[in-house]
């Protein structure tokens, strides 16, 4: 086919790939940075309407409150991290932050809850030696998104929604980004985004294994691109599992859906199926300990066969008296009872579910990367959260970062004001690789997704070890091959959900091959990632994290030490004064 006539072209100063906190304040700040810039912002679904930061229920975390201090938020990211953080990374996370929360509050008009005495309401959140959890409600991400979106259309934004990010085109020499190549869905039609600058921020969403929380479009297409582009991602066997996933039953989409930190952090209770409460049998700090270990903890009761009727454990919460549930939890009350569990005053089946990446493209903390013309930030990027991320270091990560790189962006554009030229063999060499199933026979896509989701769940989970990591990345393998043998149905490519499944799967496989490859690699356990056959953690002082890059089907792995500019292990920034 001929490219340049038949492939739109549209053409902008700043790409903003994703609208979720990242994205919409990258966006905003670039915006206020150089108001002459030419923004789009585009996204797989609607604008405010897709994406994690939407789902946010806990908070969002700040040192704000009298007696906790950055250096306590930043020691509690590092050591919650297991010491793998990039520290400039993290300490730009825990300072940004404060300046971040005000500017939600007073610029773009965030209501989040207060105390008595007017000042912002923080509640505890596991893993965290001070309460400084920000919120509204059990729905922070609602209120967040909202405020956001207002300000894009306000400000007149372009937007391209239901637009599909497929690949990052460089120039042809190779060694700039020139463009994204996209997919308007509702004509099926192939459009070339020509940008000076791109953020990424597609967000991750580990949504290849069988229980997992966020929504059914998140598929890992940016970290697929990034690696096709040959991008080193770092961490990306560290996966998060939120201990409690609502587990309704196969036959709903709600199973999976978090039932967030907090009322654990409130005084939840986790009973197995026997109704004994368990958690002080794994960790002293019980229901209140880190996400990693509460999931393998209840991992381990589930593999024990000490499980509720559909395969978990229960929260309880009716203990803290139900009134009070309804009120601190209203949104997570509705969501059960929507399914027929009453969160307040009866037990409710949960299952650890699969929750968020740390792992993710390398970055600097101004959100370059190694590919001129590329930014990231957000879950797409790896090396703020280290082994393991602190509930509600989320949200404040994509928002933190999505300012930071519009502002970055819009410096840049100073001095690298110029369209480059895409390689156009690339663009045909994407669009002929994503057309692929319309030339093959039909295949059942949802046996091959199910496949993948038992494989994951299974080699590459919760808990892992060497003998099933292999046997993962073969099985992985194996479904990669299938895939490009299976076909659609409709040859209309115009809203064409099951061409999108082929290429969600897609981006999933990659992925997954990647996380697999990770794990095999580290011979240690560390936060997130545990080795039932290597269960000790190395030396922290020699810490070092993965790095994976594809080169064609190949991917090769190499570690590199933890660099521990601001504080080494054994150490703390965390000064106590004594009391006169």
């Amino acid at each position: 086919m001929s490219t340049n006539t038949s492939i739109k072209r549209v053409v902008t100063d700043i790409l903003v790939l994703g609208s979720g906190g990242a994205g919409l304040f990258a966006a905003l700040h670039a915006h206020q940075a150089n108001p002459e810039l030419s923004i789009t912002v585009a996204v797989k679904g609607l604008l405010g309407k897709s994406g994690c930061t939407r789902m946010v229920q806990g908070g969002y975390n700040v040192a704000l409150a009298e007696g906790d201090s950055i250096e306590r938020h930043f020691m509690d990211t590092i050591e919650g991290g297991k010491w793998l953080s990039d520290q400039d990374l993290a300490w730009t996370l825990v300072t940004k932050a404060i300046e971040r929360i005000h500017e939600l509050e007073n610029e773009l008009g965030c209501f989040f809850d207060r105390n008595p005495d007017g000042t912002v309401h923080q509640k505890a959140f596991a893993g965290q030696t001070f309460d400084r959890t920000v919120h509204k409600g059990d729905l922070t991400g609602i209120e967040i998104m909202n405020r956001l979106a207002e300000q894009i259309w306000h400000r007149g934004i372009a937007r391209l929604e239901e637009h599909r990010a497929v690949e990052l085109i460089k120039t042809a020499d190779g060694k700039s980004l020139a463009g994204v190549l996209m997919i308007d869905m509702r004509c099926g039609e192939f459009v070339f985004v020509q940008a000076k600058a791109v953020l990424l921020a597609t967000g991750g969403g580990p949504t290849m294994y069988k229980f997992h929380t966020p929504s059914g479009e998140k598929s890992c297409d940016g970290l697929a691109m990034a690696l096709r582009a040959g991008l080193p991602l770092r961490d990306m066997e560290m996966v998060q599992f939120h201990p409690t996933g609502l587990l309704a039953g196969p036959d709903t989409r709600m199973t999976g859906t978090v039932l967030e930190e907090g009322l654990r952090g409130a005084g939840g209770y986790l009973l197995n199926g026997l109704k004994e409460r368990f958690m002080q049998n794994y960790d002293p700090r019980k229901e209140r300990a880190t996400r990693d270990i509460v999931s393998r903890s209840i991992y381990s009761e589930m593999r024990a066969g000490r499980t509720t009727p559909n395969g978990g454990v229960y929260i309880q919460m009716a203990h803290l008296g139900p009134e009070k549930v309804r009120v601190q939890f209203k949104g997570m009350v509705e969501r059960c009872a929507d399914c027929g569990f009453d969160l307040a005053g009866d037990l409710v089946e949960v299952v650890p579910t699969a929750h968020y990446m740390m792992g993710g493209v390398i970055f600097r903390p101004d959100c370059t990367t190694a590919l001129h013309g590329l930014f990231a930030a957000g879950e797409d990027t790896g090396g703020v959260h280290g082994a393991n991320r602190l509930g509600g270091n989320g949200v404040a990560n994509s928002t933190v970062f999505g300012g930071i790189a519009g502002e970055s962006m819009a410096a840049w554009l100073v001095d690298n004001n110029e369209l480059r030229e895409p390689d156009i063999t690339a663009i045909e060499q994407s669009i002929a690789a994503h057309r692929t199933p319309f030339g093959n026979p039909i295949g059942n896509l949802q046996a091959l997704r199910e496949a993948l989701y038992e494989c994951m769940w299974e080699d590459v989970g919760i808990l892992r070890t060497a003998e099933g990591l292999q046997r993962g990345i073969a099985k992985l393998a194996e479904l990669d091959r299938e895939l490009l043998t299976i076909g659609v149905a409709d040859d209309d490519p115009a809203f064409n959900m099951t061409w999108h499944d082929w290429m969600n799967l897609r981006s999933l496989l990659a992925v997954s091959r990647v996380i697999a490859t990770a794990a095999l690699a580290r011979e240690d356990s560390r936060g997130a990632h545990f080795r039932e056959d290597a269960p000790q953690t190395s030396a922290l002082a020699t810490s070092a994290y993965t790095v994976v890059k594809q080169d064609g089907d190949a991917l090769t792995v190499t570690t590199q030490a933890v660099n521990f500019v601001r504080v080494k292990p054994g150490e703390t920034l965390i000064v106590e004064t004594e009391n006169a």
